[in-house]
This record gives C-alpha cells, sequence and structure tokens, in this order.
C-alpha cells in the first residue's frame, strides 16, 4: 500500500509541477483583491475531482482493457501530446 502510495504521489507531484493548472492556479493567487485560501481550496476541489474521475474511469477500463495495452495507449498518447507541444506555436 505504502509503495502504490509514494509512486502515485510523486509521479503525479511531479506531473504537476510547472504544468498549465499550477501556472493558472499562481495567476489567480497574485490577484491581490483574490483571498489566497479560496484560490487553494477551488484549486484542490478541482484537482481532487480530476482525480476521482481518473480513478474511476481507470476502474472501469481494467476491466475491458489490458494493463500493457493501456500502458501502450497512454505512452503513445503522452508521445503525441509532446510533439504537439514541440510543433504547436
Amino acid at each position: 500500500m505504502w509503495a502504490t502510495l509514494l509512486s502515485v504521489f510523486t509521479t503525479v507531484f511531479l506531473a504537476e509541477i510547472g504544468d498549465k493548472t499550477q501556472l493558472a492556479t499562481l495567476l489567480f493567487a497574485s490577484d491581490r483583491r483574490a483571498s489566497r485560501w479560496v484560490v487553494f481550496v477551488g484549486a484542490s476541489l478541482a484537482l481532487t475531482t480530476a482525480a476521482a474521475i481518473g480513478v474511476l474511469v481507470g476502474a472501469q477500463v481494467d476491466r475491458v482493457v489490458s494493463r500493457s495495452m493501456l500502458k501502450i495507449v497512454a505512452g503513445l498518447g503522452f508521445i503525441a501530446v509532446g510533439i504537439w507541444t514541440l510543433f504547436s506555436r
């Protein structure tokens, strides 16, 4: 259990550092009129909801798609996003 927790935490934490979501949260928090706690709670709820959707969908996908195929599809998806990012303006 602890190994899974640490693995998920590390992977998601590293994936989220410096991404568009964090930059958007930084932008909202930089507004002097905005409460930092409201920004924190809003961002936390959004990330928790997105993670919950991922867990629920992942549990269902696991029933119809093999784990190895899911890894291949996810890997190709990340590569596609990387290529798109490199060549988009």
